[in-house]
């Protein structure tokens, strides 16, 4: 008898379908992956319970996506690079309706009657999203950027910056020496 655990197995996982899927992966039995054809995911990442994952997603290496996340991808794309993470309730979208009136909203509406503003969304490497935020359509995060707990990210963020508020603003650098720590992680060296 089989006991299973919290998260799929390797055999599981790769009868989902993911376009690609590295080593070491562990995605939550509860998290809804829509559309996994179009999802790449690298090596040592971790999707934790009740997370929604859906449309064109390109996820790297040493990824932690917490639980309650929900990255609405459709056509227009996510990235998240290595060593990139989400704390829990983050949402990001690459895909949105107009609310500004002008057209009827939501995915029930015949496309003709709406108008679906879109755009990538890059997380660079080392990119920390804190809980709670929001990451809209079309924005660029740059790499080592932090983004405070509960951010409305609407506009890129430079490198290595640290960016709050709604919307977001940049207040200060981020220090950079986690990438010592990466560079002993990748040579097999500990702290």
């Amino acid at each position: 008898m089989s006991i299973k655990t919290s998260f799929y197995t390797r055999e599981e996982l790769e009868e989902i379908g993911f376009s690609k899927i590295g080593e070491n992966v562990l995605i939550s039995r509860k998290a809804s992956i829509y559309t996994p054809e179009l999802i790449e995911i690298g090596d040592n990442v971790r999707i934790d319970d009740f997370c929604i994952i859906s449309g064109k997603i390109r996820i790297g290496s040493y990824v932690h996506i917490a639980a309650g996340c929900y990255l609405f991808a459709g056509e227009y794309g996510i990235e998240m690079e290595d060593f990139s993470g989400l704390s829990s309730r983050v949402v990001i979208y690459a895909v949105t309706d107009d609310y500004t009136g002008k057209y009827l909203t939501n995915p029930t509406v015949p496309s003709e009657y709406r108008n679906v503003i879109g755009g990538k969304v890059r997380l660079g490497k080392h990119v920390i999203v804190g809980t709670g935020a929001t990451i809209l359509p079309g924005v660029t995060i740059g790499e080592g950027a932090a983004i405070g707990a509960m951010s409305l990210v609407t506009k890129d963020i430079q490198l290595w910056k640290i960016a709050v508020g709604i919307p977001a603003k940049e207040i200060k650098e981020r220090d950079r020496s986690l990438l010592q720590l990466e560079e002993q992680l990748k040579s097999g060296g500990g702290k």
